[in-house]
This record gives structure tokens, C-alpha cells and sequence, in this order.
């Protein structure tokens, strides 16, 4: 069997081991279980059943995971997104008054377009357009914004009135617990401990328990409770929405498209960066099967009845335990489908032991920024904006959408503009174009 899986992810092409790998899928998944639950959570409003969401979430990062695992070999995981699902309750459902169905029929669409860019070559010469260096400035940022995701679930960091941020209450024994945790974290880090994240969190998880910070328990999701989203997608609504392929559409379609392209884009860079499997150009090998799996786990996601699939950034802290190949995203998929029959056992993994493990992975990230050329005012300046604005701004897109409007234009402007470049031109027309939209919607 070793033998098989060997040849299957090529494990000792890449100095990896069936243990290391699914160790790596076990720690990516503890970092991402929480969207068992949260994903559910916040599709409810939609008037979406709970129980069917939650196992709509399970079903499709499971197919997602082994997909991405399978087809393109990386250590990436997918499942429904933060922030899209998000989008697709309180914008479209609830502030433009359309129904979940029809909103799934919008997911379906765009994982179509997404699905057709990428068998276009479209999506491929997307990355391919974007300057090295800034890719290297998406992985720090990236970076610090999981590093201050973890701060504040832990927290350390809280929101401040005055201040923005500040110190949070440390003697509180959720933050407590994610201290204690990240210490130990640290100090196995440092001693070379293979495995130190999962033991910190496994660790982390103990403690919570000791200390009462168990989750409040749900009933158990299965299969057959998914009938009440799977298949319920409305595709013709949603191409009447606004009166024939009218404003309302378009809207919804843009929305999902861009964010989840230029989401996908930067995780994918980040990851596999992390990972060490881009080539000395900085390209990335194999990328027509990543971003297949990648609009395949959106369509799939849409059937089963949950909001957009994405690549996890979280995936870093499986690759910072030493995952390098597909079977980690094989492990991490079949996890989450074990996680269709016993959630309750994976909602007691409380956020005080998860939240360390970001911090200690989003500091490990900015170890990219040694490759950039500070020096150099045409590619340091692009590559702060694109560093400091993912964790400011939340979002992963409008970093990339700073960082290469910024370059483009100062490409211009000393009269460095090649034809050669013409898409990165395009591509920041488009964010010019994005920005104007998301004024005029505020």
C-alpha cells in the first residue's frame, strides 16, 4: 500500500512519507473544522435548513479536497469560503431579496465561467501575468492576515473604539488557554519536533476542555438530511434576475467571479510557495489541474446546496507540518466526510486550541519577503500595498488589486509598459473598474 501511494503522490520525489502527509491532513483539517459549523451559521438567515447546509459543507469540501488531492497533486483544501457565504446571505438573499435557489443557481454559473476560463487558458495566464515578487508580497500578506485571524480568535487582539485594535483580556481562560497553547507550539517548533502544530492542538484541545470551553454540541448531520439543499439550485431564476441576463445578475455573477478568481489566485500562490512545489521561474506546475479541481469544487458545492468552494488558506498550517503532496488534501477530504457523521465530536475542538496554530503558520509565511527588491521603488512600493492590505482591508482580492494597479501604473509612468504585458494592464483596468463598483455599492 506504501508503495502505491508513493507512486500515486510521489511522496519520495518530494522528500515526504505517508505519515508526514497524513499528519499535515490532520493538522489542516483541525485548523479548518470550524466551517462544519460556522458555514451553516451564517447560511441560516437564507432561510436555508441548518442540518442540510452543514452536511451540503461536509459533501463538498470532501469531494473538493479529494479532487484537488487526486487531479492535481498539492496540498491545498478546499470548502465553502468565509466572506462569499457571507455575501451570498446577507447581499443577495437577504438585501436583494433572492431566493437561496436562485442565489445557488449564481454559484452554479460562476463555477461554470470559472470552469470554462480555466479550459480557455484564460484563468492560467491570470497568474501568469502577475510579477514574482508580488507573489512573494500575496504569501506575507496572506501571512499576517492569519496571523491576526489567530490573534483575534485567541483573543490577544481585540476591537478597540479608539484605538482600532488593542490588547485583549489575557486572564480571560479562552485566551489563556490559546497563550499556553501557542507557547508550547513555540518552543516544539523550536526544539524541530515533527508534528508540533497538531500536538499543540491536540494539547490545546485538552486544556479547553479542562478548563469548560467546550462548543455547544449539535446533533449529528448525515447524508440524507442534505435533500432539503442538494439538487434545490433555480439556474433559470437566476438567469431572469433583473429581467433576462439584466443588472441584478451581472452584479452577483461579478461579484462571485472576481472574488473567488483573485481569492483563489493568491492562496494558490501563497500555498505552493510555502510548499516549495513552484519551479525556479516561479511558475506553478500543474496549474490547469489545480484551477480545474478548483471551479469543479464550486459546482459541486452549488449541487449539494452550500455557497462557493474556494481554496482554504489554512492549508498553510498543513504544509508548515510537512505535507507536500495530494494525499494530504486526500486525508483532509476524507476527514471532513467522517465529519458528516460525528460533528458534535469535531465542534468540540474550541477555537483557543486552532487559533495558535495560525499565528505560529502566519509567521512562518513572511519568510517571502526576503525575495523582494525593497530597493527597487517600482516593485517595492506595488509589493507593500499588496503586504500591508490584505490584513487591513480582510481580504485577500483587494491586495492583489492594490498591489497590481500600483505596479501597472508605475510601469506607466516611466514609460516601462511593454505589449508583451498587455494582460497585467487588463487585469488592473479590472480592479480600477472593481474599485468604482464597490464605491458606488457602499
Amino acid at each position: 500500500m506504501t508503495g502505491y501511494l508513493d507512486r500515486l503522490f510521489r511522496l519520495r520525489e518530494r522528500n515526504t512519507s505517508v505519515r508526514t502527509e497524513i499528519l499535515a491532513g490532520v493538522t489542516t483539517f483541525l485548523t479548518m473544522a470550524y466551517i462544519v459549523v460556522v458555514n451553516p451559521a451564517i447560511l441560516q438567515p437564507t432561510g436555508m435548513p441548518i442540518a442540510a447546509v452543514a452536511a451540503a459543507t461536509c459533501l463538498s469540501a470532501f469531494i473538493a479536497c479529494v479532487l484537488m488531492g487526486l487531479l492535481a497533486n498539492v496540498p491545498i483544501a478546499l470548502a465553502p469560503g468565509m466572506g462569499l457565504n457571507a455575501y451570498f446571505t446577507y447581499t443577495v438573499v437577504i438585501g436583494m431579496h433572492v431566493p437561496w435557489q436562485t442565489a445557488l443557481g449564481c454559484v452554479f454559473l460562476s463555477g461554470v465561467a470559472f470552469l470554462l476560463l480555466t479550459f480557455a487558458g484564460i484563468r492560467q495566464l491570470i497568474v501568469q501575468a502577475i510579477p514574482r515578487q508580488l507573489f512573494a508580497a500575496v504569501a506575507a500578506g496572506i501571512g499576517l492576515f492569519l496571523a491576526f485571524i489567530g490573534l483575534h480568535a485567541a483573543g490577544i487582539v481585540v476591537a478597540h473604539p479608539a484605538t482600532l485594535v488593542a490588547l485583549g483580556d489575557l486572564s480571560a481562560p479562552p485566551t489563556m488557554v490559546a497563550v499556553l497553547t501557542l507557547l508550547l507550539t513555540m518552543v516544539l517548533q523550536a526544539w524541530r519536533v515533527r508534528g508540533a502544530i497538531l500536538i499543540g492542538i491536540l494539547v490545546g484541545t485538552a486544556a479547553g476542555w479542562a478548563a469548560g470551553l467546550i462548543p455547544p454540541q449539535r446533533a449529528a448531520y448525515d447524508l440524507t438530511a442534505m435533500s432539503a439543499t442538494a439538487f434545490h439550485l433555480d439556474v433559470a431564476s437566476a438567469l431572469q434576475i433583473g429581467g433576462g441576463i439584466g443588472v441584478g445578475l451581472v452584479e452577483i455573477f461579478f461579484v462571485f467571479l472576481f472574488v473567488d478568481l483573485f481569492d483563489n489566485v493568491g492562496t494558490l500562490v501563497a500555498v505552493t510557495k510555502r510548499a516549495g512545489l513552484t519551479n525556479p521561474d516561479g511558475s506553478i506546475p500543474s496549474l490547469r489541474r489545480i484551477l480545474f479541481a478548483d471551479s469543479a469544487a464550486t459546482i459541486v458545492g452549488s449541487l449539494a446546496g452550500t455557497s462557493t468552494v474556494v481554496s482554504y488558506v489554512e492549508s498553510a498550517s498543513g504544509i508548515a507540518a510537512g505535507g507536500r503532496t495530494g494525499l494530504t488534501a486526500l486525508v483532509t477530504g476524507l476527514l471532513f466526510l467522517v465529519a458528516l457523521f460525528a460533528a458534535p465530536l469535531v465542534t468540540a475542538i474550541p477555537i483557543a486550541a486552532t487559533a495558535p496554530a495560525l499565528i505560529i503558520v502566519g509567521g512562518m509565511m513572511l519568510g517571502a519577503l526576503a525575495e523582494i527588491d525593497w530597493n527597487d521603488p517600482e516593485i517595492g512600493i506595488p509589493a507593500f500595498l499588496t503586504l500591508i492590505m490584505i490584513p487591513l482591508s480582510f481580504s485577500i482580492a483587494n491586495g492583489l488589486s492594490f498591489g497590481i494597479t500600483t505596479y501597472a501604473l508605475l510601469r506607466i509612468a516611466r514609460g516601462k509598459a511593454q505589449r508583451s504585458e498587455w494582460l497585467l494592464y487588463v487585469l488592473a483596468l479590472l480592479f480600477v473598474v472593481r474599485f468604482v463598483y464597490l464605491t458606488a455599492g457602499a
